[in-house]
């Protein structure tokens, strides 16, 4: 309970779930049906980089800054639109300047690409979280806070009426048995719905839970991606985090093939994109 996204937000743990999330987003509303969206661990919604959680850690100058710098020509198209819609959200919240100052959470990003009719919730457990969260969509009816554990949603929410939905679950993993819970809450929601779209973000720090994971979507259509900073990483610093999506829409893995090396070529020596998917449908590793 005591985790706060400032110290990270705009860090490689975001690039590589919010250029998912911005792709994610773009392909199923791409379709002319309605769409639920679940963010079961939302945080506070917008970020202050220049704030003092941020200027603590630097991590944001090691990630995003450090993407934001690059030219975009020969970027790929999922970078420069993740890009594009962090400088939106710099620019429409944000002081006037060149420098990035504001970065945009999970529920910015989400917001941005809702369409008329589609239904955003946002869970946070946190007070103070849930607080800021709130006063961020503040009078913003297409958005509905809740200050609640984002796993019960899962089971109250699915399966939705619109028949689709993309489920971000996005836990702090500060608790001890957090992939046990984890994976209760997909299977959870697998049963409930098995046709959804989920997103589920982990970090690294110990492989056996993460193999643990991965084995219990055995049955199941999913591309798993991490992002691993290499060895020069500072001790107990986090190197190495993954994203789990099951059921991507048609044409996201072709973008995160792409999109993600690119990504780890330009934060640094040693960083490396790796990639793998359910044993039905490629090789474990590629």
């Amino acid at each position: 309970m005591n985790y706060r996204h400032g110290y990270h937000a705009g860090n490689f743990a975001d690039l590589l779930k919010h250029t998912a999330l911005c792709e994610l987003l773009r392909l199923l509303t791409a379709k002319d049906k309605k769409l639920l969206v679940l963010d079961t661990h939302a945080g506070a919604g917008g970020y202050d980089l220049a704030g003092s959680q941020a200027r603590r850690t630097g991590e944001a100058e090691a990630g995003i800054v450090r993407l934001m710098a690059e030219p975009r020509a020969g970027m790929p198209g999922a970078v420069a639109r993740y890009l594009a819609a962090v400088q939106a959200y710099d620019r429409k919240f944000g002081p006037a300047g060149g420098v990035l100052q504001r970065y945009p959470g999970s529920p910015r990003l989400v917001r941005a690409a809702l369409r008329p009719g589609d239904r955003f919730i946002a869970c946070e457990r946190h007070p103070e979280e849930a607080l800021k969260l709130k006063r961020e969509f503040a009078g913003d009816r297409a958005v509905e806070v809740r200050q609640a554990d984002g796993y019960h949603a899962v089971k109250e929410l699915l399966p939705p009426a619109e028949r689709r939905a993309l489920v971000l679950i996005d836990p702090p993993f500060e608790a001890n048995d957090e992939f046990e819970v984890l994976t209760r809450a997909v299977r959870h929601g697998l049963r409930r719905f098995a046709t959804g779209c989920y997103a589920v973000w982990y970090p690294v720090k110990d492989e056996a839970p993460v193999a643990t994971f991965i084995d219990s979507l055995a049955g199941v259509k999913y591309l798993n991606m991490e992002l691993d900073l290499g060895p020069s990483t500072p001790e107990g610093k986090l190197a190495i985090c993954g994203l789990v999506v099951i059921n991507p829409p048609w044409k996201f893995e072709e973008a995160m093939r792409e999109a993600l090396p690119w990504i780890a070529a330009h934060l640094g020596d040693g960083v490396s994109a790796n990639f793998s998917t359910s044993p039905a449908n490629a090789p474990a590793q590629a």
